[in-house]
């Protein structure tokens, strides 16, 4: 295989209608499909600044028998509209081994917009403000403080493709859901602080080992025969066994509140919630999911006119980027033209 460039010039979100492609890509997805013309290729590239459609057409697309996600690409071609969007229209695509190549794969990895590092120091200073029970308290800590869990949880996205899927998703994910259940026992003073704590900060711990991360970021085995719930309650046994002082009925509402936090069977929750901590943790838990699905779409119009988002699947309707209310306290220069009106990243 031929050695080529490796340091990238072209960057998705500066890509725009008429201007011609010669880059590296990562290959997030891939399908073969049929049109009168014959079989053609649709593909979704992607950079550490976003994901770009693109197609390889007829007869082009019968010298690629097998294109598979993970792969890095070199894409020529140019840049189309198509209903609204950036569309690659591919003229020839060559497959790389980043291995034999000095790849730098921060190019290619979206991240989160705060470093996971100082991300997990606000997940612990939760931690240290509000749990005043020490075996909770020294439960959290011992469970975040292992090496393993620690260094998967920091990188993991907190989804495949949905949201949070980025380097730094998941512990993103997880401080936002615990702040926005700390901010509800404010509301609704008779929840059990402490143990909503507890479940918002582990809700999703099973993540780190359902998923890949990295290039490709699919499914391990593991992710697909069991599940990120029970991944994540089995990770966490051995903690809750050794934890003898924390009390039997707190370890048994914990394991509930994981096992229950996606609310309803048809979303994969193996029970409902039944306490008012696990109707929190559900809400919040897809509260701040939904968030991000906007925030992501509002990224993408921003520098444009548009106000409606294209159609997103997840949400099953496109989403309105309504007009701000005008904030007389600050000069209406300090606000970016277009910014998000959501203050969704930590």
């Amino acid at each position: 295989m031929a050695r080529h460039v490796t340091k990238k010039s072209q960057y998705i979100n500066d890509l725009t209608p008429g201007i011609r492609v010669d880059d590296l890509f990562v290959l997030a997805a891939s399908s073969l499909a049929q049109s009168r013309n014959g079989p053609y290729w649709s593909l979704t590239f992607q950079d550490a600044t976003g994901k770009i459609d693109g197609k390889i057409w007829s007869p082009k697309s019968q010298e690629y028998p097998l294109l598979e996600p993970g792969q890095m690409t070199r894409v020529l071609g140019f840049v189309e509209s198509y209903r609204d969007r950036n569309q690659l229209k591919v003229d020839h695509l060559e497959i790389l081994d980043p291995a034999a190549d000095e790849v730098d794969y921060a190019d290619f990895m979206p991240a989160s917009a705060t470093p996971p590092a100082r991300l997990m120091e606000e997940l612990e200073d939760l931690i240290t403000e509000h749990m005043r029970h020490k075996p909770w308290r020294t439960f959290c800590r011992k469970v975040l403080g292992s090496g393993e869990v620690r260094e998967r949880f920091m990188t993991a996205p907190g989804g495949k493709t949905v949201h949070h899927a980025y380097v730094g998703g998941l512990v993103e994910h997880t401080l936002g859901v615990a702040r926005s259940c700390m901010a509800l026992c404010d509301v609704y003073p008779g929840l059990d602080r402490q143990t909503l704590l507890a479940g918002a900060v582990f809700h999703d711990l099973g993540k780190a080992w359902e998923l890949t991360g990295g290039l490709a970021n699919d499914y391990t085995d593991e992710g697909r025969l069991l599940g990120h719930i029970q991944i994540g309650l089995d990770r966490l046994e051995p903690f809750l066994a050794r934890s003898r002082q924390l009390e039997e009925p707190l370890k048994l509402h914990l394991r509930h509140l994981i096992t229950s936090h996606h609310g309803e069977h048809e979303f994969g929750s193996p029970v409902r919630p039944k306490t008012p901590e696990a109707f929190v943790l559900h809400f919040a838990d897809n509260m701040d999911a939904k968030l991000n699905i906007i925030d992501q779409a509002y990224g993408e119009m921003n520098g444009s006119e548009q106000q409606w988002s294209p159609y997103l699947r997840y949400l099953e309707r496109n989403v309105y980027r309504a007009p701000a209310t005008p904030d007389t306290t600050r000069r209406k220069t300090d606000i970016p033209e277009n910014q998000c009106l959501l203050p969704l990243k930590a």
